[in-house]
């Protein structure tokens, strides 16, 4: 049957399965490490400490890893990114003693450098085996790609508390270890030679990108995602526990549904936004998205009880902001250029990096000089920025992907 099928659709299938196998494992070893370490007596601070090298070293990541791939391949990249997993999952099966905070955080970075590069290439792999001249059909396997990503992320996040509660951390760690080293394996003998890899020899100075459309893209992403992060990260959980009084398994579990519920929704943008779109769309979702924290921080103060505008106004903003990051997911690939595309998805997925970074950091001194309410306008300044600056962009990304650079 996989005969018959196309050379793309089947490189396609590798590409997909081998960001499906990561994203579960990723998934999987935050949730790990957050509740093992919790058990083993790690303070809050120690814990978020795990994960700040994994953020900051996606904006260096996707920015070389984007030259990397133009240079020798893309196909070398997703493998690089899926051995260094490996790797990072392996030091944590060292005896407990050794598993210091420095131990973790250097498993945690280079887990993040491996993440960052995976995502990379499986994004910039899909420019390259689906036609420009069909922009509705990229625009739904970029979807497709995205969505299945994250809700996976979500299921990766159950998985890992059920392979702590029933083999404890070191036989969790090593199921997970041996799984994806089959997957690295496969996809050695897989994957496309030289997929992606750039015609001329590309110069380090070009990852910043010339090309107008990828920069606005990429200063729109730095806005979109701070507005999610600023509330979504560190002060949502802890509201939700300290003013519900909701327990860590029902928090994670909740947190866990509305990634999987993203995920779904990204998945259908293209059902949802139709066509083409370009920089109208972008703003009209954007606009739209502003408006729901505005609300939630105004419910807030009313008489409307606190969980139900807190829970409603979740599902509400995961739904918009999922059509808002599939539509700049395929924007991107639509606007990058085809030959060393990953150099333009590299840098803005380091603008996505830096965003995410910029949004965790204020959602904690947000939360803590002013609340809840604080990160939600915030949230909703950020997305009015996002929204400008995406009015600016061409109406037809398609018309437009090889403007002037």
């Amino acid at each position: 049957m996989l005969a018959s099928l196309s050379p793309e659709l089947r490189q396609y299938m590798v590409v997909t399965g081998n960001y499906w196998a990561f994203t579960l494992t990723d998934g999987a070893l935050r949730m790990l490490v957050v509740l093992y370490f919790h058990q083993i007596g790690y303070s809050p601070l120690e814990i978020a400490l795990l994960f700040v090298f994994y953020e900051a070293f996606g904006v260096v990541t996707n920015l070389v890893g984007g030259w990397l791939g133009a240079l020798i391949g893309l196909n070398r990249t997703m493998n690089i990114g899926l051995g260094l997993q490996v790797i990072a999952l392996a030091m944590l099966l060292v005896p407990e003693s050794r598993l210091t905070v420095p131990w973790v955080m250097s498993a945690q970075a280079l887990s993040g450098i491996a993440k960052d590069l995976n995502k990379m290439s499986a994004k910039s792999a899909i420019k390259l085996l689906v036609s420009n001249r069909e922009p509705g059909r990229l625009y739904h396997w970029v979807a497709l790609l995205t969505g299945s990503k994250n809700a996976l992320k979500g299921v990766g996040f159950f998985l890992g508390g059920l392979m702590l509660a029933t083999w404890g951390f070191r036989g969790a760690v090593l199921a997970m270890v041996t799984a994806l080293a089959l997957v690295w394996m496969a996809s050695l003998l897989l994957l496309k030679q030289d997929l992606g890899k750039a015609s001329a020899k590309r110069k380090f100075r070009d990852i910043f990108s010339k090309s107008r459309g990828v920069n606005l893209l990429a200063a729109a992403r730095v806005f979109l995602f701070a507005a999610r992060d600023v509330w979504f990260v560190v002060a949502l959980p802890v509201y939700l526990s300290s003013t519900f009084g909701w327990d860590h398994w029902q928090v994670g579990g909740f947190l866990a549904l509305w990634v999987i519920g993203y995920g779904v929704v990204q998945s259908q943008a293209p059902r949802i936004t139709g066509g083409s779109p370009g920089g109208r769309s972008a703003f009209l979702w954007a606009l739209c998205l502003g408006i729901v924290p505005a609300a939630i921080a105004l419910l807030l103060s009313s008489s409307i009880p606190a969980q139900v505008t807190i829970i409603a106004g979740l599902l509400l903003f995961g739904g918009v902001f999922a059509v808002n990051s599939g539509l700049h997911s395929y924007l991107i690939v639509q606007f990058a250029r085809e030959d060393g595309v990953s150099m333009d998805v590299g840098f803005y997925y380091m603008a996505n990096a830096a965003g995410r970074l910029a949004g965790t950091l204020l959602s904690g001194w947000l939360f803590q000089a002013s609340g809840l309410t604080g990160c939600l306008w915030a949230s909703a300044l950020f997305l009015g920025v996002s929204a400008l600056i995406v009015l600016r962009l061409p109406d037809w990304a398609g018309e437009h992907r090889q403007a002037p650079r």
